[in-house]
C-alpha cells in the first residue's frame, strides 16, 4: 500500500540519496536501480522508486527555473531531436473489461479528435461528444455511471451497439466521423484469451474466435467505423497473431496503429522482441511499469528509433500528478492516453497540456500525417 511505499522512500531510498545533486537525474535513477537490486524492482517497488525519480526531476526543474517539459530535454539530450508538438488525445469515453462492472468485452472505446485544430479545440470537441453520449445513453435508458477512467459504463448489449452509440454521439455533436473524429479500441485481449484452446472468448458478445477470425473481425470494423488504432488486439504471448495482423494493418490507408501495452509493458527486452518479429507498430509507455524516468526515456527513444509510434499513458489507478503531460510534449510522443474528460485525476492532464500549449503555441499532431 501507500504507507509501505512511503516507508521505503523515507527509509532506504532517503539514506541513499540525501545530499545528492538533483540535477544528476540519470545518476540518481541508477543509484535507485542498483539499490533495489532486483529485475522487477520488487524490493522497493516501482511506485516508490518512480515517485522519487519524478520528484527529483521536479526539484531540478525548479532549481534550473525551467518548465518540466524543458527540463526533460535538458536532462535527456536525446529528446531534443524532435520538435515540441502537442500529442493526439486518446479520450476514453467507454469503460469495459476490468475497468467497469459491465458486459462490454473491450476495456476501452476511445475517440480521437483530429483535423486542423489546436489542442484546446480538440479537448472542447471531445468534451461536447462526451456529453452528447451521456444524453444519448439517458435517451436509451442506459446508466450513465462512470468506470475507473471516467468513461461511461452501462450494460451495452454488445460491442457493436456500444460503437454505434458512440458514432451517433459524434454526429449529434455535429462532428464528421473520420474527418473530425476517429475511434480507437483497447481490447485488452489477454483477458479474453483461453491459452489451452487458443480461442478468444467474447462473453458479452457471446462469441468465440480464433486469432485469424478475430483479425478478420477487426478488419471488418475498419470498414464500418473510423478506426485509427487497436490496443492489445491479441494476447500478450500470441506473437504469431500480432505479426500477421501488424502486416495487415500496415496495408490500410492510412495505416492502422497496432499498439502494444500488455504486449510490451514498457519493457525494452519485450520491445526488442516485438521489433525483431514485426509485432505491433506502436507502444504504450507507462512510467510506473518500468520504474524510473531514465528507463522510461530509454524505452521511448528505442521505440522512436525503430519507427514505432509512442503513446504516453496514465494508469487505471491514477493520481492528479501531471508529469506524463510534460513527458509527452518533451519526447515528441504521438499521443497521450489520460482517460475521459471526467474525474479530476484525468482532467488534470488535459489542463496541463493546454497550459503547455499556451506557453509554446505548438501545433498538435495528426493521424496519418507525415512526420
Amino acid at each position: 500500500g501507500v504507507l509501505v511505499a512511503c516507508a521505503r522512500v523515507n527509509g532506504p531510498i532517503a539514506k541513499l540519496l540525501v545530499g545528492k545533486d538533483c540535477r544528476r537525474q540519470a545518476e540518481i535513477d541508477d543509484l535507485m536501480i542498483k539499490g533495489d537490486g532486483t529485475a522487477q524492482k520488487s524490493r522497493w517497488g516501482a511506485n516508490a522508486i518512480l515517485g522519487v525519480s519524478l520528484a527529483v526531476a521536479r526539484a531540478a526543474a525548479v532549481t534550473l527555473r525551467l518548465p518540466l517539459y524543458s527540463y526533460f530535454r535538458h536532462a535527456f539530450p536525446a529528446l531534443r531531436s524532435r520538435d515540441y508538438r502537442l500529442p493526439l488525445a486518446f479520450m476514453n469515453f467507454v469503460n469495459g473489461g476490468r475497468h467497469a462492472d459491465t458486459d462490454l468485452d473491450v476495456q476501452e472505446i476511445m475517440i480521437v479528435p483530429v483535423g486542423n485544430r489546436q489542442f484546446h479545440e480538440r479537448v472542447r470537441l471531445g468534451t461536447e461528444i462526451f456529453h452528447a453520449l451521456g444524453l444519448l445513453l439517458k435517451k436509451h435508458r442506459l446508466d450513465t455511471d462512470l468506470g475507473d477512467e471516467g468513461g461511461y459504463a452501462p450494460r451495452w448489449g454488445g460491442t457493436e451497439r456500444a460503437l454505434d452509440l458512440v458514432m451517433q454521439a459524434i454526429r449529434q455533436a455535429r462532428c464528421r466521423p473520420a474527418k473530425d473524429v476517429k475511434i480507437g479500441l483497447d481490447v485488452a485481449a489477454s483477458e479474453l484469451y483461453d491459452l489451452k484452446k487458443k480461442r478468444y472468448h467474447w462473453k458479452g458478445d457471446r462469441r468465440s474466435f480464433s486469432a485469424d477470425q478475430l483479425g478478420k473481425r477487426y478488419l471488418r470494423w475498419t470498414q464500418k467505423y473510423p478506426l485509427a488504432f487497436l490496443e492489445d488486439p491479441f494476447a500478450e504471448e500470441d506473437w504469431q497473431a500480432w505479426q500477421t495482423f501488424t502486416k495487415q494493418a500496415a496495408a490500410k490507408k492510412p495505416p492502422l496503429w497496432v499498439m502494444g501495452d500488455d504486449l510490451f509493458v514498457t519493457n525494452a527486452k519485450r520491445l526488442k522482441k516485438g521489433i525483431s518479429l514485426g509485432a505491433a507498430n506502436a507502444i504504450i509507455i507507462k512510467p510506473n511499469q518500468i520504474g524510473t524516468l531514465t528507463e522510461t526515456v530509454e524505452a521511448i527513444r528505442l521505440a522512436q528509433h525503430h519507427g514505432y509510434r509512442v503513446i504516453v499513458s496514465h494508469r487505471s489507478g491514477e493520481t492528479c500528478d501531471t508529469t506524463i503531460a510534460d513527458l509527452a510534449v518533451a519526447s515528441g510522443a504521438d499521443a497521450i492516453k489520460t482517460g475521459s474528460v471526467a474525474r479530476s485525476e484525468r482532467v488534470a492532464k488535459y489542463n496541463r497540456l493546454m497550459e503547455i500549449e499556451e506557453e509554446l503555441r505548438a501545433p498538435a499532431k495528426g493521424i496519418g500525417e507525415e512526420e
